[in-house]
């Protein structure tokens, strides 16, 4: 059996008490830092050998697991911090167990997109969670333009050094909240319009952790022609003309050579 344990965010006692079960009695232990994981083990008094598995060797380790899982050993899976799997190493494995047909089940707990949302202000109705964004920066703008104008709430994980211009990239009025460091001597919320948080954190340089959440937006385009709908996403997006009319076109329900003709008819 294949066990996906989620371990604490910072605080080392918001593991679980099955967590801790399932740990002691498995054959083994992935994990992305044998280091970094050893102190949450030691803090328990867990001997159970820790074997690496991260985004360098995980393709060569998925067939020594695998032939495990086929053997009957039990084998736990923990990330560094929150729950494996998601946005870490894991979820080709997942995918391999169902493939595989061999067994497997998670141990719930800690996840930071979810407790930052919880902490969060905005509308819980519809939400959804994009992961990390691409770290090129058209491809950033592409996945923020088709995400933030859905009625969603939209939640991303962002590094500290890339903070500040993804929330340049935000629609400057847009509320959004940071939330950092969760469950750290050092945890922070931060709520305000997207530029006034880019201000804020180019004269405070972040550290750690971060989610980020995007409050949704209804907006109505009823009102605009589909060219000035285009230029509408053009101009608050800042996207190319080819990627503001795919968008206008899914928001319309309209195929996008329709607005491409109705753009470009002479």
């Amino acid at each position: 059996m294949l066990y996906l344990v989620a371990t604490p965010l910072g605080n080392l006692k918001d593991i679980t008490l099955r967590a801790l079960e399932v740990l002691k009695v498995c054959d083994y232990i992935l994990c992305e830092d044998t280091r970094h994981s050893k102190i949450l083990l030691d803090e328990y008094g867990i001997t159970k050998p820790l074997k690496s598995f991260h985004q360098f060797n995980e393709k060569e380790m998925e067939e020594k697991v695998i032939a495990d899982l086929k053997q009957g050993k039990d084998i736990a899976m923990i990330s560094d911090a929150g729950t494996p799997g998601i946005c870490d190493p894991g979820e080709a494995l997942v995918q391999r167990c169902y493939a595989e047909n061999l067994s497997l089940t998670g141990i719930p707990g800690p996840s930071a997109w979810v407790l930052a949302l919880a902490l969060c202000p905005f509308s819980k109705e519809y939400v959804q969670f994009v992961g990390f964004l691409p770290k090129k920066e058209e491809q950033r703008k592409r996945l923020l333009a088709a995400s933030l104008t859905s009625k969603a709430t939209t939640i991303f994980y962002e590094s500290p050094h890339r903070l500040v211009e993804t929330l340049q990239a935000l629609p400057p009025t847009r509320k959004t909240c940071v939330m950092r460091e969760l469950t750290k001597k050092f945890e922070e919320h931060k709520l305000g319009a997207a530029s006034e948080l880019a201000h804020y954190y180019q004269q405070n340089p972040p550290k750690g952790e971060i989610v980020v959440i995007v409050e949704p937006k209804a907006q109505d385009y009823s009102e605009l022609s589909p060219q000035e709908h285009v230029q509408f996403l053009e101009k608050e997006y800042h996207i190319s003309t080819t990627d503001a009319i795919k968008i206008a076109a899914e928001l319309r329900g309209i195929p996008k050579r329709d607005i491409y003709n109705t753009i470009h008819k002479k």
